[in-house]
Formats: C-alpha cells, sequence, structure tokens
C-alpha cells in the first residue's frame, strides 16, 4: 500500500444540498406524522417514517466535511481502512464516517543534544547538530513508524554519532575531512539523515554542525596541541622565509661587490642574519670597535 489521493467533493455544494436535503426531508416527515395522527392513515405513516430516515442518512452524510489547512494533509479511515489522503488546502466532503488524522507538511527543525563521542582518533569530543525536514509522504509518516518526530530524531542522533566516529576533529593529512570542515561534514550528514529517513516519508533539507568542541576532560590539553600545532607552523613559515631573504643578501652582496667574504664569515654572516631573522625578541646590535692596542 502507497499514497493515493482520497475521493473528495466541494464542500461548500455538498453543504447546500444537506441544508436543502435535511430541511426538505424534515418538513415532509413532520407533514407525514401530522397527517396518520390526525387521519391514522397507514401510508402516511409510512411515508413519515421514510422521510424520516432519509433525513438521518442526509445527517451522517455531514460527517464527512473537513476542513484542510494550507501545509497541511489529511488521513482519511474508514474503520481503520486507509482511504487516502487530501493535501489540498481547503473545505470538502470525503466519506461519511470516517476517521481524519492531521499530518504537518510544514519545514521544521529539530536540533539534537550535545552528544559525547569519541572521533576517529579516540579523543572525546562533545558535538550537536540541527536538522531542517518536512514529511512529503503523509501515507508514510503516518503508518510505516510509530511517531514520525521521534523517528528523526533518533535517526539524527545516530547520524551524528556515526559521523564523528567516521573524522578526527583535526585533520592531520592534506585533504582529509575533519569535524571542523563545516561545509563537507554538513553535506555528508544531510545525504546520511535523507537514507536513514526516507522510510518514514521525510526529505531532510539541511543538516548542519552547531556545536563541536573536545570534551572538558582534555580540552585544556588539547588547546596546548593546537597552540603548539600553530607555533610550530609559523616558524616553519618564518625559517622559509629567512633562508630566502639570506640567500638573496648574499647574492646582492657578491653581485654588487659590496665585500667579498671567504668561507668562514660567510658562515657567520648567515648564522646572524637567522638570528635576527628567526628570533622572537628584539636583536640588541653589538658594534665592533677594533681593539684599543691594535
Amino acid at each position: 500500500m502507497e499514497f493515493r489521493p482520497a475521493w473528495r467533493v466541494n464542500g461548500f455544494a455538498v453543504l447546500v444540498a444537506w441544508f436543502v436535503l435535511t430541511l426538505g426531508f424534515g418538513a415532509a416527515a413532520a407533514y407525514g406524522f401530522v397527517v396518520a395522527s390526525r387521519d391514522g392513515s397507514a401510508p402516511a405513516l409510512i411515508a413519515a417514517i421514510a422521510a424520516t430516515v432519509l433525513a438521518v442518512v442526509v445527517l451522517i452524510l455531514a460527517t464527512g466535511l473537513t476542513v484542510v489547512n494550507p501545509n497541511e494533509a489529511k488521513i482519511v479511515q474508514f474503520f481503520g481502512r486507509y482511504i487516502g489522503s487530501v493535501s489540498e488546502p481547503g473545505f470538502f466532503a470525503v466519506l461519511p464516517l470516517t476517521d481524519r488524522k492531521v499530518i504537518s507538511l510544514r519545514v521544521r527543525n529539530f536540533e539534537t543534544q550535545k552528544l559525547k563521542v569519541n572521533d576517529a582518533d579516540g579523543s572525546p569530543v562533545e558535538i550537536a547538530a540541527v536538522v531542517v525536514y518536512r514529511v512529503v509522504d503523509s501515507f508514510k509518516a503516518a503508518f510505516a513508524v510509530d511517531d514520525y518526530e521521534e523517528y528523526v530524531e533518533t535517526q539524527s542522533e545516530a547520524a551524528v554519532r556515526h559521523l564523528a566516529t567516521t573524522h578526527p576533529y583535526d585533520s592531520h593529512e592534506d585533504g582529509g575531512t575533519s569535524l571542523r570542515d563545516g561545509a563537507e561534514v554538513a553535506e555528508e550528514l544531510t545525504v546520511e539523515l535523507r537514507e536513514r529517513t526516507g522510510l518514514a516519508g521525510i526529505e531532510v533539507l539541511e543538516a548542519r554542525i552547531t556545536h563541536l568542541a573536545y570534551a572538558p576532560e582534555i580540552a585544556q590539553a588539547m588547546l596546548v596541541r593546537q597552540q603548539a600545532a600553530q607555533v610550530v607552523a609559523a616558524r616553519t613559515r618564518i625559517v622559509e622565509g629567512a633562508v630566502g631573504m639570506v640567500g638573496l643578501a648574499l647574492d646582492r652582496l657578491s653581485e654588487q661587490g659590496v665585500v667579498e667574504l671567504d668561507e668562514e664569515r660567510r658562515a657567520t654572516m648567515v648564522s646572524n642574519l637567522l638570528v635576527v631573522l628567526c628570533g622572537d625578541r628584539p636583536t640588541q646590535p653589538v658594534v665592533n670597535a677594533g681593539s684599543l692596542y691594535g
């Protein structure tokens, strides 16, 4: 069994017909009972009873009137049997004596709790995500799962846990995806959630990480580690730039013939320039004024 539209007609037309028929049969029944009580006529009594029965039938038809709001669907069931769904907004008449269950088609969002999970490196992290979704198949949402909202919440937490265990907090390889790569991680989480929630007639529009941090017990240690990594990266860039500047200085001195340097003095100059360029404190120059007794 799958989604199908329910039989329906314009509710205003049915309402007018119901009003006219109810008045007509009601008046006929009243007239028949009056005639039967006055003359004792059996045909009049039978006609009055028939008109009363028809009036009751018309009243029962009124139980099929229903209103469908925008971005809403109604599941129509006749004594447990699925008749169909009405998702077009308006005033309609469906089969009488049916149950109608409302399913919202509006866009919803759900934010998971902060989950504590070990990432791909085994480090405990806290992670949470927000999921934006909507119902696209009212039949599956009503009958494929017990509670589609609870189903989305459970599958969202499972998908976030799986995502955290398959990626590290920080990527250690060039081109590798880490939990801090927002766009890539969001796309991967969205695709996985679409596969998980399709069974319930749910379309996941977007899923994004809203909270990501190391667990409190290792947060301080990881902060020191990140700072050390940044210091090493900065020093590496400084050394690379300093080596280039030293080479350029030596080449310019040689080309312009400013000074002739032997290997020993060349090595000394390289050492001094690297100290000046790579040092993290201001340098204090020492001026050699020669020997007092020379």
